[in-house]
């Protein structure tokens, strides 16, 4: 008889196969396991053995090492704390400077560098932002004033074990929009006249548009009467000019009056004389040194003689 012919002996057979068949997958499986626990346990045990960890950021200070009426650069100290063992890579540096929401600047900083095992660094993240371009995309930020910004940065690190991490920061502040000072030569004072050469003091009137305060330093700029460059001037001692305010400044200068051929007899009859100044001026302010342009093309002055010599030294008419 066929083994066909025996339909429960060819059903048993089959059924052992089939049970011969999960066993060795029930075995299998139960193998894969194993090794997958041992080698999550190994892990562990190497994670704590070794003793990986989240690196830790802070922001500690926000510097301005350059300002003018361009742009300004800004110097972000950020201290990272690594507690692993071993170096790990700071992959990518992400920055965005935004005021009240609005964004002002932003980009990526990539490779930026390897942290030291078991150990602290300060990473600096430069930044520039260009007035410029801020002042064509908001209208209602004006030059002289003062904003607010916030600062965001996420420092993207890559551990073993852990993997790649993103650790976010935060820091607010303010930074100015400056504006250059307008600048007056209101009168020029003699204080010993000769047509060879002739000792004056000017009256420098500056006056300070921004909503912060000015502590003027030097002045580097050069003074024209009547077409004729009477020379470069010094500041003689520091002022202050208060926020929206001004303040006068006596500059002494030496010149020679016959260079000016006849505008000489309009200075000696103080009916007053045409004038330029063109330079800078040096200033401290709360977010640091600046150096602003200062600029005054077709103004007019007068000259004055001291008593002594004459003139009438009222200055209440000024």
């Amino acid at each position: 008889m066929a083994s066909s012919d025996n339909p429960e002996i060819v059903e048993r057979a089959i059924k052992e196969k089939e049970e011969k068949e999960d066993k060795k997958d029930e075995q299998k499986g139960g193998f894969l396991e194993k090794v997958k626990d041992f080698i999550q346990d190994i892990g562990e045990k190497i994670e704590e053995t070794i003793g990986f960890g989240k690196p830790t950021a802070d922001v500690t200070g926000i510097h301005i090492p350059s300002i003018n009426l361009e742009k300004a650069d800004i110097v972000v100290d950020v201290l990272v704390k690594n507690p692993n063992p071993i170096p790990i890579p700071l992959v990518d540096i992400n920055y965005l400077v935004e005021s009240e929401g609005r964004k002002l600047v932003s980009g990526l900083i990539p490779d930026a560098g390897t942290l030291h095992a078991h150990g602290s660094e300060t990473v600096k993240i430069p930044l520039t932002l260009i007035y410029d371009d801020i002042k064509s995309t908001y209208d209602d930020i004006k030059p002289g004033s003062i904003i607010p910004y916030r600062i965001k940065v996420d420092l993207i690190v890559d551990v073993p074990v852990l993997g790649r991490l993103t650790l976010p920061l935060e820091k607010t502040g303010e930074i100015p929009i400056p504006y250059k000072p307008d600048v007056d030569l209101e009168k020029i004072r003699f204080q010993r006249f000769s047509f060879e050469e002739t000792v004056a003091l000017l009256h420098l009137k500056i006056e300070n548009k921004n909503d912060f305060e000015l502590g003027l330093n030097t002045l580097d700029y050069e003074v024209w009467l009547s077409d004729v460059s009477i020379g470069a001037a010094e500041l003689q001692k520091s002022a202050k000019i208060d926020k929206n305010g001004m303040s006068y400044v006596d500059i002494p200068i030496t010149f020679r009056p016959k260079d000016f051929g006849s505008a000489v007899w309009d200075m000696i009859r103080g009916k007053g004389t045409g004038y330029t100044i063109k330079g800078h001026i040096n200033v401290d302010t709360p977010f640091g040194a600046m150096k602003l342009p200062i600029s005054k093309e077709g103004g007019t002055t007068r000259f004055k003689k001291n008593k002594e010599d004459g003139g009438d030294d009222d200055d209440d008419e000024e």
